[in-house]
């Protein structure tokens, strides 16, 4: 099966649930220039990533080579996707690459997206209907094939033929189109917008006249690929529902050095604020190279006291390990008590069916200590499903309370370098406004994939945000300056904290 799917107008977010499930599904993946390149994170591992992009002037295939290639793909056998951007049917040559198919006896689906005509606007604060303002719409492009040597777009019938137009691929060609526009009968002071990489934190707004609109453009430098709206609709921005725009984080480039299968949270939280996310993922969580102590400690569950989860990683392995054994969480003993270190970890040991007993109000180990050294620990014996490589403060201070300690490895995280180049780049190019560090392992991985002189240098014009002491303190031990700590040792926390520094430095500049 070939899948022609619409990839949405840029944001991530508004990828369809169907077009999820199919490049779960593929074993080949080929995708263009416009499609969010977040969503090869869907695709399942081995499957075939092929770019077929498309750039003004330079090509990387012509439409004829992609179309041999889908055709190529799917006549062995392979289930593909073809990942277009906005929709594959407006502007997007879907039809042609479907006949194709279909003269090749190939099977296929399409699977519509958002298209950026409607979404971009809607970004940009811009309803491209609205009662008593625009009762009708139509889609235009703006770039025909040049090849032709005439235009099949009739600017005459078209200028008139509904209250919003909306131009694909037109701002090189603004100053043509405008002055056609007029000389069809429509007003020089109508009102337009031009948005340029609508739906994503680099989204620009220029806004203006039939008449001034492409000056304007010059003089802000607005480059493809953008989208045009002509018509009173474009004034309703104006009136506060560009709101896109507001989010506290707009335009901010953050930088997430999580473990890639942990980043999610926190990179749906800062996207959710505004913020372009890189994932730079430090850590790679793989099983322990031996599972011996923990298999011991889950024989031996009876005999404890106390379960001390220190990490969701630790919950999620533990609970692996259970099932590996043919268990669930009837093997835990109902006297056992359980503790978190902090709410994420005791959100998720609730999700699963346990009661939480302990949670600290201050997310760190020193803090579990003193809550669990309050219980009579004397002993007691506590298992704590771990990291293999973690600090040791949380053991050393129970055993001195008198408990009869287990520290069972359920997972080990190991360095990652993935992607350094490419962050090394944009760090270069002064494209990351921020860097987020969420232990003090992904600080220190940070500084082992690049050594720490060159880590120092590369984040020396961009902000550090750490997710509370222990790793600021780190972080600070290997030369690195830290900008904003979080107050509340959470992802939510280092969430707050980072937009909490970027509206002080707004703030500062009178924004």
């Amino acid at each position: 099966m070939i899948y022609l799917i619409g990839s949405g107008p840029g944001d991530p977010g508004l990828f369809t649930v169907k077009g999820v499930r199919c490049m779960e599904e593929a074993d080949a993946v080929v995708y263009d220039r416009l499609a969010p390149e977040a969503l090869l994170r869907y695709a399942k591992p081995g499957a075939e990533r092929i770019y077929v992009g498309k750039r003004p002037g330079n090509p990387t295939m012509s439409q004829e080579e992609i179309n041999a290639l889908l055709v190529e793909l799917g006549g062995a056998g392979k289930t593909v996707v073809r990942l277009k951007g906005g929709d594959p049917y407006i502007f997007g040559r879907g039809g042609e690459e479907a006949l194709a198919l279909v003269e090749a006896g190939l099977p296929f689906e399409v699977v519509p997206g958002v298209t950026s005509g409607v979404a971009a606007p809607a970004y940009a604060g811009i309803p491209v209907t609205h009662r008593n303002v625009s009762t009708g719409v139509a889609f235009v492009t703006g770039h025909e094939d040049p090849t032709k040597g005439r235009s099949d777009v009739d600017w005459r019938r078209i200028a008139n033929a509904a209250d919003t137009l909306v131009l694909y691929m037109g701002v090189g060609r603004l100053k043509e189109i405008s002055a056609e526009l007029v000389a069809a009968g429509r007003s020089p002071e109508t009102p337009v917008a031009c948005v340029r990489w609508g739906t994503i934190p680099e989204q620009r707004t220029v806004t203006g006249t039939l008449e001034d609109i492409a000056c304007r453009v010059v003089e802000a430098n607005l480059k493809p690929p953008a989208i045009t709206v002509v018509g009173d609709v474009v004034a309703l921005r104006e009136a506060g529902l560009d709101w896109y725009e507001r989010r506290p984080l707009f335009g901010r480039r953050v930088v997430v050095t999580r473990a890639r299968a942990q980043a999610g949270e926190l990179s749906v939280e800062l996207e959710r604020l505004g913020a372009e996310v890189y994932e730079f993922p430090t850590i790679e969580i793989r099983a322990p190279e031996d599972f011996g102590p923990l298999d011991t400690a889950i024989g031996e569950l009876d005999s404890f006291g106390w379960l001390v989860f220190t990490s969701v990683n630790g919950v999620e392995a533990f609970l692996g390990r259970l099932r590996h054994h043919g268990l669930d969480l009837r093997a835990v003993p109902r006297r056992a008590k359980v503790a978190a270190i902090g709410p994420a970890t005791a959100r998720k040991i609730e999700e699963v069916g346990l009661r939480v007993d302990v949670v600290p109000e201050e997310y760190r180990a020193e803090a579990l200590i003193e809550v669990l050294e309050a219980s009579s620990l004397a002993g007691e014996r506590v298992l704590i499903p771990r990291a293999k490589v973690a600090r040791e403060i949380l053991p050393e201070k129970l055993r001195e309370a008198g408990a009869q300690v287990v520290v069972a490895p359920a997972y080990e995280s190991a360095p990652s370098s993935e992607g350094r180049e490419e962050l090394a780049r944009r760090l270069e190019a002064g494209e990351v406004d921020c860097v987020t560090f969420t232990a003090s392992s992904t600080v220190e991985n940070f500084v082992g994939a690049f050594g720490a002189e060159e880590a120092s240098r590369l984040l020396s014009g961009t902000r550090v945000a750490c997710i509370g002491p222990i790793t600021a303190e780190t972080a600070r031990g290997h030369g690195l300056g830290v900008d904003a700590e979080a107050k509340e040792y959470t992802m939510a926390g280092l969430v707050e904290a980072v937009t909490d520094l970027f509206a002080a430095e707004s703030a500062k500049r009178g924004e």
